[in-house]
């Protein structure tokens, strides 16, 4: 039989627009399909792992074409959904296949060689022939095999030694060469074992006179082992290495030992990193509020028509619970499901209410997660048998996990801006992908929140997607009642005690009598916002970024919020000399300090960025505030997204101001959902809450709405704005970030830009415009902002924007203008 010669289109984890075609080896045409991880040579030595996406015999229309060198698994590890998915996402977004390749599979799944340096086998001996760094590495390499070139920069104490090793292959000293390193780690775990010509009684005890006369601890272990495994029951049981030996107390030498005279034997088996759970509770004893089962239906009645549907709950309705009865339908249809959330803040509590009804069937999938770990959930959801995850909770990320039979979508907090993903491409909302996705799979989707979109919200009046409205809290408990302190009254009164005013001090005072709990919202992190020289109002600025730098008084340095850099504080101003050095506004690190100056002996924690950088910090907050070891909470935003705390009394908002006064035509919106949610905080069960908010503009219209919880007057006043101004959802947006360390050729290329789009687009493109920060990381930025009918054609535009991209590059002087279209910029 003539054997066939088979091409492969391979997709690879790099920023590059097209896939790349590769020939098969005849021995491994069996073995290739649609989905697999094959390694391939990408250049003239890298070697990379990319995902086979097309199998054809059409000969590529160039000469030499590059064998596949391996493939890396058994079963395919992607499928034709994500396929389909990667591509949707890879036109909307304006991002390559292989940026959305990247962002989608885990890190410890994609392979990359690594470059590595050994003695080449032609090498004289002619030391006198190299200078000191040269002889240096030569000799390493004399000593062992290989070296990397991270190891080559320590042993010579440089950070760049591209020439020395150049130099080093001239000479034929060295040849380079690529390993492909496999990032996965598998967990196993060590198991003693009785070797099987001791499982017979007579032999058995023959050995173990033979221990109790010359090696007594020996004979110790082995018993152990026996009585610990089961052994003369008959019904045996595995035993690790570790429980024998910590158990005994014996240590692993004698183990060694028994092991060396063939008595046991020891084996090693793959472990999960994964816990699995039992459920606590059915979902059929879950009770639903006579509103919450008028939900629950109205939503189930609105999938017979509708693939979407927004259901608009207010904080602290019960929203979760119908999510749980939503959750097992789809359970009992053999189906998936992925339940979104915007926060890894958010995971841990709602994690423990599922885990309660869905035990081993809930995953979860996070960036906290390690790569080992991430790569285990991806292997569960893969599997779809009966041991695999059914539910998935997860941050944006999880939507690209290798579902091949989900059922329902649920976008919680669909609101958010947690759900878009800024840098690196692809540039996704994660809320919207999801409703691709779930139309992808033929499932529905339900998004909710107490504060929806204004996008998704007008959707819903247009009766493009269901509508469902729970608008009365779970026991008819009432909504918080919310307080306005005015500023500046209060700071003329002489009522202000630093950041606090005497009425927020007086209500915080109560609620400790009371033995309940309280949080305090300021959405600014650090201990001060700016240092400023009194005499000249000079104050540090990053030397990367066009920002002020941020006091942070536990680290005693001054931080950028952007690039991370940190300088030390100065005794007087560089400017003037100036010993006149004073912290003007305040974060959460400040709010914190000053808690107990006010309040002695209250138990008072942080919960920002600065706060929640190690794995598990996070959920240890969220843990001794449920458990009430904590009395007072301070926060930014991380407090004010759907976490459920019973003994909440009192919420404060220090200053409203800074939410309202952000420079996009989202502030309102924005700030009417950030205070709604914190306030939503409050008087969760049984009481009802209080919100107080400190303000400078009492009068303000999103405060007034705020106070009255009054979605559609919000909603109405910002949609008239939004179509008056051509903003979403009447206009659609693509923001085209230009960047360059150089100003001038920064500002030439805009200039440049903008003759290439505006012949098309005309009074469509707006700008080039420097950002409110117009450098970061050393960078200097221009913004375009095209603007677009939502009548126009997505794809057309798109077209010329790329269009435009490509003549930008033809021009020499241009070429190294990084160029960044973010499609629906939030």
């Amino acid at each position: 039989m003539e054997r066939q010669t088979y091409f492969v289109d391979v997709l690879l984890p790099l920023p590059l627009v097209n896939s790349f075609t590769y020939r098969v080896p005849f021995k491994l045409n069996e073995e290739i399909e649609v989905g697999k991880r094959v390694v391939v040579q990408f250049g003239k030595k890298k070697q990379y792992s990319g995902i086979i996406i097309k199998i054809h015999q059409v000969i590529p229309n160039y000469s030499q074409v590059k064998y596949i060198l391996n493939i890396l698994d058994s079963e395919p590890i992607v499928n034709s959904y994500q396929l389909k998915f990667w591509n949707w996402l890879s036109d909307y977004y304006m991002a390559t296949r292989g940026e959305v390749m990247n962002a989608a599979l885990p890190s410890a799944m994609k392979l990359a060689s690594e470059t590595k340096l050994i003695l080449h086998p032609e090498f004289n001996g002619k030391y006198d022939l190299l200078n000191d760094k040269e002889f240096l590495i030569v000799q390493a390499l004399e000593q062992q095999p290989n070296l990397t070139l991270t190891e080559v920069s320590e042993i010579v104490e440089l950070v760049r030694t591209v020439n020395l090793v150049k130099t080093l292959i001239e000479k034929k000293c060295i040849l380079p060469e690529e390993e492909i390193k496999n990032r996965f780690k598998s967990k196993t775990e060590s198991y003693v074992e009785l070797v099987e010509e001791y499982k017979d009684n007579t032999a058995l005890e023959r050995i173990s006179q033979e221990l109790e006369k010359k090696a007594f601890k020996q004979l110790e272990l082995l018993l152990s082992y026996l009585k610990l495994s089961n052994f003369f029951t008959g019904n045996t049981v595995e035993i690790s290495k570790g429980f024998l030996l910590k158990d005994s107390g014996i240590s692993s030498s004698v183990l060694k030992s028994l092991v060396d005279k063939g008595v046991l034997s020891i084996y090693t088996k793959s472990q999960t990193r994964l816990i699995d759970y039992s459920a606590t509770k059915s979902v059929n004893e879950l009770v639903l509020s006579e509103n919450q089962e008028q939900s629950y239906n109205s939503i189930k009645k609105s999938f017979k028509e509708k693939n979407v549907c927004l259901f608009h709950g207010v904080t602290g309705s019960g929203k979760t619970e119908i999510y749980i009865k939503l959750i097992e339908q789809y359970i009992q249809e053999k189906k998936q499901v992925l339940l979104l959330i915007p926060e890894i803040a958010l995971t841990a509590q709602i994690i423990n209410r599922l885990r309660e009804y869905f035990g081993e069937k809930l995953g979860y999938y996070h960036s906290r997660y390690g790569n080992n770990e991430r790569v285990e959930v991806w292997n569960r959801v893969l599997k779809n048998s009966e041991d695999s995850y059914k539910v998935i909770i997860g941050a944006r990320s999880s939507i690209f996990l290798p579902f091949s039979n989900l059922g329902l979508v649920i976008i919680d907090e669909e609101h958010d801006t947690s759900y878009k993903q800024y840098d690196p491409s692809p540039r996704y909302n994660a809320r919207d992908a999801a409703i691709v996705l779930a139309n992808i799979h033929d499932a529905k989707c339900l998004l909710g929140s107490a504060t929806p979109s204004l996008e998704s919200y007008y959707k819903a009046r247009k009766n493009k997607y269901g509508f469902v409205e729970l608008m009365e809290r779970y026991s008819k408990v009432n909504l918080p009642k919310i307080e306005v302190v005015d500023l500046s009254e209060a700071y003329k009164k002489k009522e202000m005690k630093s950041h606090f005013s005497k009425y927020l001090l007086d209500n915080i005072q109560l609620a400790l009598d009371n033995k309940e709990q309280v949080i305090l919202f300021q959405n600014r992190r650090g201990f001060s916002l700016r240092l400023v020289c009194s005499d000249c109002q000079w104050s540090p600025e990053c030397n990367n970024c066009d920002v002020t730098l941020t006091y942070h008084k536990k680290q005693g340095r001054l931080k950028c919020h952007y690039c991370g850099a940190s300088k030390d504080i100065p005794t007087m101003c560089p400017n003037c000399g100036s010993k006149k050095l004073s912290m003007k506004g305040f974060g959460t690190e400040k709010i914190e300090e000053e808690i107990p100056v006010f309040f002695p002996g209250v138990n008072v924690k942080r919960m920002d960025l600065d706060t929640t950088r190690s794995k598990n910090a996070y959920l240890q907050i969220i843990n001794d505030f449920q458990d009430r070891k904590i009395d007072i909470l301070v926060g930014t935003q991380m407090v004010s997204k759907g976490l459920d705390f019973d003994n909440v009394s009192l919420v404060g908002v220090l200053n409203a101001d800074n939410i309202l006064h952000y420079p996009d035509f989202r502030s309102f919106e924005r700030g009417f959902q950030q205070l709604t949610q914190v306030g939503g905080r409050s008087g969760r069960k049984n009481k009802q809450g209080k919100v107080i908010i400190q303000t400078n503009q009492p009068y303000h219209s999103v405060i007034r709405d705020v106070i009255e919880n009054d979605y559609i007057s919000m909603y109405k006043s910002q949609m008239e704005e939004r179509a008056n101004f051509k903003y979403p959802p009447f206009y659609r947006l693509i923001r085209i970030s230009l960047k360059h360390k150089d100003y001038q050729l920064l500002n030439d290329g805009a200039n440049y830009f903008a003759e290439l789009l505006r012949p098309k687009l005309g009074s469509r493109v707006l700008g080039p415009e420097f950002p409110v920060i117009s450098r970061v990381k050393n960078l200097f930025i221009k913004n375009f902002i095209i603007k677009f009918e939502i009548t126009a054609s997505h794809k057309a535009v798109k077209e010329i924007i790329n269009d435009a991209i490509v003549e930008m590059y033809k021009k020499k002087k241009f070429r190294y203008i990084f160029i960044s279209p973010d499609v629906d910029p939030m």
